[in-house]
């Protein structure tokens, strides 16, 4: 469900609107709450970069993104990295 609404957002607000950017990241957290470390990785980096791009560096959610990563890298033993 968290894709189908994913897609939908993208259609109809946009590929960069921050609810669009909220579905990403939900997906990621659901793979990360099934253990699936690398793929919500990259998923939180996308919305990382895409936060950053259109929220600023500064804003709280662009900062989640980021601490979600770390977390994801904590969860796949990439310690230094995290």
């Amino acid at each position: 469900l968290y894709r189908e609404c994913w897609e939908m957002r993208k259609k109809t607000l946009g590929e960069d609107h921050p609810d669009t950017l909220d579905s990403i990241f939900n997906i990621a957290c659901a793979l990360d709450s099934q253990g699936k470390y690398a793929e919500s990785e990259a998923l939180y980096r996308e919305c990382w970069e895409m936060r950053k791009k259109t929220l600023g560096e500064d804003h709280p959610d662009t900062l989640d993104s980021i601490f979600n990563i770390a977390c994801a890298l904590d969860s796949q033993g990439k310690y230094a990295e995290s």
